[in-house]
């Protein structure tokens, strides 16, 4: 089964157009499709609707998939393989903030995603853009010293810090939430295990410090590792259209949910998370 690839931007990012997704793909085509993921780094599939079997049935093409039992409150009730990523708490009716800092989907895990499928089920009438950006060119773009300094360093990534959890939670909760989920240790420099090439690996929302070092003496450095990243040449803004979906490469990509958008109106994603390699260990925080 034939298809095209078009191009989305300069760092990352191509168009997959000609497939049907609710079709059954041949193993030719699903080679091809994961080549380009590789290349890309970020695939967009526009104008197909897709049920949760179609979604969960494609994301399987790329791997095995998380069926997301450590946050069961956002699972689907019939298919525990979807996360379902909203701005509004059906139960309790409360506005939720989600992903709105620069991240990698679980890297406060000790199996970090491989990578995430978001498929668009209702969009604001304007914004709720996904900003992607290229962790490999973040890498590459460091002067050669502090490449050196940096590899095979870790970074300590902790689920607690990030903004809106802290906005939200009080002090117990948040000691609740790092009980359950333990401050894990991630590479600073992590090499992908298809292509070989090495990739920055630390994101504001997550990381709190580097290793054997004090907060204040990681704090410069994490800055420019951000500033870095996310550079407006090292970036693409995801426009959503209904029936969109795109997969992205956690292992070399780190994106942000933007809140540019009517509070008032609703964002309802549905989320296929393909499950990574083990990596990392468990930090010890005082």
């Amino acid at each position: 089964m034939s298809f095209t690839v078009r191009k989305l931007g300069s760092a990352l990012g191509a168009e997959i157009i000609g497939l049907d997704l609710t079709s059954t793909l041949d193993d030719g085509t699903v080679a091809a499709l994961r080549a380009a993921w590789s290349e890309h780094l970020i695939l967009l599939f526009r104008d197909q609707p897709l049920t949760p079997r179609q979604q969960i049935a494609f994301s399987r093409c790329f791997g095995e998939l998380d069926d997301h039992a450590a946050i069961p409150k956002f699972r689907h009730p019939e298919h525990p393989e979807i996360l379902m990523v909203n701005n509004l708490e059906t139960a309790t009716q409360k506005r939720l903030s989600v992903g709105r800092q620069w991240h990698s989907d679980l890297s406060t895990t000790l199996r970090p995603a491989k990578g995430s499928l978001l498929h668009a089920i209702q969009l604001p009438s304007t914004g709720g853009d996904t900003m992607f950006c290229n962790m490999y060119r973040a890498w590459e773009g460091l002067s050669p010293l502090l490449r050196e300094w940096l590899d095979g360093r870790e970074a300590v990534h902790d689920m607690s810090i990030a903004r809106e959890t802290r906005l939200q939670r009080t002090e117990s909760e948040l000691e609740e939430i790092r009980r359950r989920n333990p401050p894990v240790c991630q590479p600073v420099c992590r090499v992908h295990e298809t292509t070989g090439r090495k990739a920055l690996y630390v994101s504001e929302m997550t990381t709190s410090h580097i290793d054997g070092l004090t907060m204040d003496e990681s704090q410069a450095i994490l800055e420019h590792l951000y500033r870095q990243s996310t550079a407006h040449e090292n970036v693409y803004r995801h426009i959503w259209r209904k029936g969109d979906s795109v997969l992205w490469d956690n292992r070399c990509v780190m994106h942000i949910a933007l809140s540019d958008y009517d509070p008032s109106e609703i964002r309802t994603m549905h989320r296929t998370t393909l499950m990574g390699n083990p990596s990392g260990r468990l930090a010890h925080v005082s």
